[in-house]
């Protein structure tokens, strides 16, 4: 092993077994011998990772990518299928809440208790127990039995044990998303304290923001592999970007199979109305005129409906409103206001259709969804469709709030702001 180095992993693999029908009683096993099928689910598919003394690394990817694995195995919870761990100091983690805690025994005997696991003797932790109270704010319940404590409380002492017991290396799983906002937020000041002292730290997070203000190095895996392994700012970056690209080849996948649904409107529609005129289809139009689920900003869009009416020779009106994800209504408009009045909306024939056409969007990125109606001069409502459709903008640049309004920067070239200055002293 390197002399500076904390930990090196190289070439490590895990393998589970799943079992698809597997017997709980030792009668069913002996019994029923061929309910024992299983696959090989390869977790890790060969890791080398070298992290240096005192040194912070993030591990990130989805669910089920081996982060977590890779932690048990530090804390040789578990060992590898193959390959071999070396690592240099006592080790310190978190990986559950409340591990090696006694739900019936008091905070204070699990301080007691928990911090002996982590190689404290017992004097030393009599050294260490008023800090580790007072850093856990459990000063009123750290003589109730913890099966009373809340899993925010339960994070705050685990949390409280682990960073006092002077360890080389800390192992860090997600725990920090327990808690309020204002003990996160100490909990992370600590561990920089922690770091500046030469205190190793690996990490499982998916707030990317903490990622980068702790660690000097992030580590991406995917499938059991690493995918990327460097600066935290441009391997979050990678890792974000990536993940939009399949959550929107996901959201684009579903569309088409909706596409082959009949029924046009979104999963969350609500339909109200006599039904006398109703709608049979309507899509939202990208720039190119095809049906869509994202449109791109500053580019036309169209959103297209098709009607079936029971009655012909009254004058009807459509409405669209477009309503922001988070429920801001973003716009709303009718056909009348876009129509010759005298010749306005009256029906002469019982099937039809009729479009909006937004010259350019303006939208800012988000999911929206559009109401449809059609409706008679008095209100009557014929059809109302709330939800009937959904579409998404993608990026538009910094832009921010709900719409990207057209605009230009303009600069005065005249005099500059030290002239300014200089004449405004000399009148005074």
């Amino acid at each position: 092993m390197k002399p500076e180095n904390a930990v090196e992993a190289k070439g490590i693999t895990k393998k589970f077994k799943v079992y698809y029908d597997k017997g709980s009683s030792l009668k069913e096993r002996v019994l029923f011998k061929n309910r024992r099928r299983h696959e090989a689910h390869w977790v890790l598919k060969g890791i080398d990772l070298e992290i240096k003394k005192g040194e912070a690394v993030g591990l990130i990817g989805k669910n089920g990518c081996g982060k977590s694995t890779v932690l048990k195995l530090l804390t040789r919870i578990m060992y590898p299928t193959e390959g071999s761990i070396e690592m240099d100091g006592r080790v310190s983690s978190l990986l559950e809440l409340g591990a090696g805690f006694h739900p019936d025994m008091s905070g204070r005997e699990n301080i007691y208790t928990n911090a002996s696991i982590f190689g404290l003797s017992h004097a030393q932790i009599e050294k260490r127990i008023d800090a580790i109270i007072r850093f856990s704010e459990l000063e009123d319940f750290i003589d109730h039995p913890v099966r009373t404590y809340s899993s925010g409380m339960y994070m705050r002492l685990a949390f409280a044990v682990a960073i006092h017991v002077d360890a080389d290396i800390l192992l860090i799983d997600e725990i920090l998303a327990v808690g309020d906002a204002g003990f996160q937020s100490k909990c992370f000041e600590k561990l920089k304290d922690i770091k500046a002292k030469g205190t190793t730290i690996v990490i499982v997070s998916h707030v990317m923001e903490q990622l980068k203000n702790i660690c000097d190095r992030v580590v991406w895996l995917e499938g059991g592999q690493i995918i990327q392994d460097g600066k935290p700012s441009e391997v979050t970056a990678l890792y974000l970007e990536e993940t939009q690209k399949r959550r929107e080849a996901k959201i684009e996948a579903d569309f088409q199979e909706k596409l082959r649904n009949p029924y046009f409107c979104t999963e969350g529609a609500v339909r109200e109305g006599n039904l006398d005129i109703y709608f049979t289809d309507a899509q939202v139009r990208n720039a190119e005129g095809k049906q869509a689920v994202f449109v791109h900003a500053d580019e036309p869009m169209e959103i297209c409906m098709k009607y079936h009416a029971g009655i012909v020779g009254k004058r009807i009106n459509f409405t669209v409103n477009i309503t922001r994800d988070d429920g801001v209504h973003c716009f709303g408009t009718s056909a009348l206001s876009g129509m010759e009045e005298s010749t306005a909306g009256i029906l002469s024939k019982k099937a039809g259709s009729i479009s909006m056409v937004i010259e350019k969007n303006h939208l800012l990125k988000g999911r929206y969804l559009v109401d449809i109606g059609i409706q008679d001069l008095q209100e009557e409502r014929f059809d109302y469709i709330y939800n009937a459709l959904e579409f998404r903008v993608k990026d538009v640049g910094d832009a921010q709030g709900i719409v990207n309004l057209p605009r230009h920067w303009k600069m005065d070239e005249g005099k500059g702001i030290q002239e300014d200055l200089e004449t405004e002293e000399e009148e005074f």
